[in-house]
């Protein structure tokens, strides 16, 4: 019997360190899997940009049968699409967030939030299939342009993909606002409207601010919705009549052109160097989501 007792702490110890060497090695795998991900990048894409001239990369036109690689039309695109859709989204999403946090009963808000949840698992395809059916001819004979395919149209679409994300970081930001803060507001004779705008909302600044940069991320990143709804027209997006005109993005020209490339062309590097800008981009997006968090932890712990 005493044998017995005084083998199961150390069963249990020998679980415990199998359970955590398990978890070590998953986490430490994960971040292999992006090193080496990078690493394959950096291989295919670093002989483009000592392959082509700088004039030629950062040029104004791609066309890759005549050795034109300019990827400035694909970057600014890829950029002016990701704006505007989180310029649209914002203010809904947060609205969305304090409706839902602040003025919704119990009741609208345990329906709610399932909800919007389900939204972000929409196939995106399905998503660019109704913006290129339903918003996109409606663009054209509203706004009377030649094709719906532009950027508003693929803004349109992106903000509502960025939507589910927003809302939800941004509901979580406004939960951990202190109740004793709205309580002192409202003690001193705020009414609430005016203790979620002066209180509540510049207290989830910064968690408001990590749903800005993931919902961004998730735009900037996104391939198959742009690629139905944009029109994949390598052109710089410049001036204000750029919004209603066709774009294209990094996203969409790699997933268009990948497939029938030949493996070791330059135009082949190119595709993967267009990957590893859009890598970076998509790596400090995360970073800034990243250091919001943890100023959203440091200053709750100096709470």
């Amino acid at each position: 019997m005493l044998n017995n007792k005084s083998s199961a702490p150390k069963s249990i110890s020998s679980f415990e360190f199998a359970i955590e060497a398990i978890i070590r090695v998953l986490g430490f795998s994960t971040i292999g899997f992006v090193l080496l991900i990078f690493l394959f990048l950096l291989k295919e894409g670093v002989p483009f940009f000592y392959k082509t001239d700088l004039i030629n990369i950062f040029g104004t036109r791609w066309y890759p049968t005549f050795d034109l690689f300019g990827t400035l039309p694909l970057i600014l695109g890829s950029v002016a699409i990701t704006v505007v859709a989180v310029i649209m989204a914002l203010p809904m999403g947060v609205a969305t967030a304090v409706f839902i946090r602040e003025i919704a009963p119990g009741w609208v808000r345990e329906i709610l939030k399932p909800m919007i949840e389900t939204l972000a698992g929409i196939p995106s395809v399905v998503i660019g299939f109704f913006g290129m059916t339903v918003i996109a001819p409606m663009v054209r004979e509203t706004l009377g342009v030649a094709t719906g395919l532009t950027i508003f149209t693929g803004a349109v679409t992106l903000a509502y993909m960025a939507l589910p994300t927003m809302i939800s970081v941004a509901e979580d930001a406004l939960d951990t606002v202190p109740k004793n803060y709205r309580d002192a507001a409202l003690a001193m004779g705020a009414t609430k409207w005016q203790t979620i705008r002066h209180v509540v909302l510049p207290a989830a600044r910064s968690g408001i601010s990590m749903a800005v940069m993931l919902g961004m991320g998730r735009a900037i990143g996104e391939t198959m919705t742009v690629m139905m709804v944009t029109g994949n027209a390598a052109r710089m997006p410049l001036g204000l009549d750029a919004l209603f005109k066709p774009i294209r993005t990094m996203t969409a020209t790699i997933a268009a052109e990948m497939g029938e490339v030949a493996g070791g062309s330059i135009h082949y590097h190119a595709l993967f160097g267009i990957g590893i800008v859009l890598f970076v981009l998509t790596f400090f997006i995360n970073l800034a989501a990243a250091r919001a968090i943890f100023q959203k932890r440091r200053k709750g712990g100096l709470r």
